[in-house]
């Protein structure tokens, strides 16, 4: 039996002893605009360059749920990303005083989840082990039911992990409209910000383990007390300097001893759903201190044959983001009343490099994207999305319009 998805956030026990789910996507995509690594260095260059097409499996999940009893839960969350196999190529490229930096990322498998829960009351959960870090509308709710964008929306996912996850120890808990989170886990590494996804791969790893040297705090509340509408907040605190292996830059008379790297993050989003309107929403701005000395640092690093980049990162970065869709099934008096045509639109704009003082400009990074389209539900687990999106980018750079189709599936199998 197929039972419609949850949002990311919640418990797929679904008071059965054992539940297995997930959900996948395949998307095509053909974009009209070169794919040269210069293209934001030189684009007079590429004005009448060919475009080129990609087909892909930009992920596949298979969550394993399990209910031992006396409030105790597991939770487990394995990740495919562009089919699992493959290598990451990544390059860099430093033209006209602008940075360009180009990742191919070959498959990987991920282990998203893995924790284990007891279950006081509704009011209190505790969880330990690899937690979603719901920061954000993305990373509360990734899966791909939850946005009408053939691929994840753009801004959000451009400037944080995503889906961000980690290691730490979560409190939540639910009381009639109000759902709060709270988490302590692995702090963010700044040798793996850089200009083209500000803190993005900050959660990761060049390494078979986690470092830990610096801890984050995160924290989310959601309130429904309004009919057919959620608001939320979430936010994030952390120190991201010294959080690297080996932690050589630490210590009395070191250069950079006193850099921390703090990261804030602050968030709102919102989603409004009625029987045929669905509108979702997010606004995220982030900082990150002493960002001109983490960029010295990481370039000190990258000299002496490290696996991180010496791309700069910039002070700051922001996404804003707003889509809506209206379901035009009863217009043609289908008898199926599970079925559902959505005609949608998103407006985004984001930037993951607001230089600090003194750092190289990277204008190319200011960028606005407008995308419609359809999604066609024809069984609630089940997606057929098609889009048309362009990317505006300032003057003196080349536009980036594409057409993308998709089909989905989210569900749990009992």
């Amino acid at each position: 039996m197929l039972l419609a998805a949850q949002p990311a956030n919640a418990q797929i026990t679904n008071k059965k002893a054992l539940t297995i789910g997930g959900y996948g996507e395949v998307a095509m995509t053909r974009n009209f605009y070169n794919d040269s690594p210069y293209i934001y260095a030189k684009p007079d260059n590429y004005k009448d360059a060919p475009g080129h097409g990609r087909f892909d499996i930009p992920r596949a999940t298979i969550f394993i749920g399990y209910d031992f009893g006396k409030g105790w839960t597991m939770q487990s969350e394995i990740e495919f990303e562009h089919t699992g196999t493959g290598a990451a190529i990544e390059r860099e490229y430093e033209e006209a005083g602008e940075f360009e930096h180009e990742i191919e990322k070959g498959g990987e498998v991920e282990m998203e989840q893995f924790w284990i829960q007891k279950s006081f009351m509704d009011q209190l959960n505790v969880r330990v082990g690899h937690i979603v870090v719901p920061v954000g509308g993305l990373n509360n709710a990734h899966e791909p039911m939850n946005f009408f964008t053939v691929y994840r929306p753009e801004g959000e996912y451009t400037i944080m992990p995503s889906t961000w996850h980690d290691t730490g120890i979560s409190i939540w808990g639910q009381a009639g409209d109000w759902r709060y989170e709270a988490l302590m886990v692995a702090g963010l590494d700044a040798f793996m910000f850089n200009t083209d996804n500000f803190i993005k791969n900050g959660a990761g790893s060049p390494y078979e383990f986690k470092v830990a040297n610096t801890y984050g705090f995160a924290g989310r509340i959601d309130n429904s007390s309004i009919k057919d509408l959620r608001l939320s907040l979430s936010g994030w605190y952390g120190n991201s300097m010294h959080n690297t292996y080996p932690n050589d830059l630490r210590g009395e008379g070191m250069k950079y001893d006193q850099c921390r790297g703090t990261v804030l993050i602050g968030s709102f989003d919102f989603a409004y759903k009625t029987a045929r309107l669905t509108v979702r929403g997010n606004a995220d701005y982030a900082t990150l201190g002493d960002a001109a000395d983490i960029s010295k640092a990481k370039a000190v690093r990258a000299a002496n044959d490290s696996p991180y980049s010496k791309e700069p990162v910039g002070r700051a970065a922001y996404a804003f983001g707003l889509e809506a869709g209206y379901d035009i099934i009863p217009w043609f008096n289908i008898k199926d009343k599970t079925q559902k045509l959505y005609v949608f639109g998103r407006g985004e704009a984001y930037n993951p490099y607001i230089p600090a003082d003194g750092q190289t400009s990277a204008t190319y990074t200011e960028k606005v994207r407008m995308a419609f389209g359809f999604n066609w539900i024809p069984i609630p687990q089940i997606a057929v999305k098609c889009e048309y999106s362009k990317r505006f980018l300032k003057s003196g750079y080349i536009d980036e319009p594409s057409v993308s189709l998709g089909i989905v599936y989210m569900g749990f199998f009992n």
